[in-house]
């Protein structure tokens, strides 16, 4: 029978990154901010797009349980940094978007994270890099992941 080495097996050492990844740039909107990852991730994922979305469609692109993005919304729409906008497709539905308050948090929260994430990536040089980068939009687009924000949602 054949050993699974854990520390060369693609799933475990991906899942490993993403944990040591995320805890570095969550202690960024953690600690200035009091946000805990689902609600950055239903903020950043509206700070990606040019229109409001629902939370349905969050989970769907962040791969997070509905039930932990609708906790999410529900807290963040508590602080006022997001807002229910009547969904323009159907009247039983809303989508959710920034108010001015979450937009200003949003636009001065980005510059630390993406600096963060260039010191996550500093240990690369700008080839690696590139192909890190195309590394993953291989796999991502080999299992049908959302590769933008942007666009009408698939719903």
């Amino acid at each position: 029978m054949d050993r699974l080495d854990l520390f060369r097996f693609t799933p475990f050492r991906l899942n490993r990154l993403a944990a040591e990844v995320s805890a570095a740039l969550a202690s960024e909107y953690r600690e200035r901010y009091g946000l805990d990852v689902p609600e950055w991730r239903v903020l950043a994922t509206l700070g990606a797009r040019d229109a409001p979305c629902t939370a349905q469609y969050i989970s769907h692109c962040t791969r997070t349980h509905k039930s932990t993005i609708s906790r999410a919304v529900t807290s963040l729409m508590k602080r006022k940094l997001i807002a229910r906008i009547a969904h323009e497709n159907d009247g039983r539905a809303f989508a959710i978007g920034f108010t001015a308050k979450g937009r200003a948090l949003y636009d001065e929260l980005v510059p630390h994270l993406l600096r963060k994430d260039r010191d996550i990536m500093s240990c690369l040089t700008a080839d690696q890099r590139k192909q890190f980068a195309a590394a993953l939009t291989t796999i991502e687009k080999s299992l049908e992941l959302v590769q933008t924000a942007e666009g009408p949602e698939p719903y």
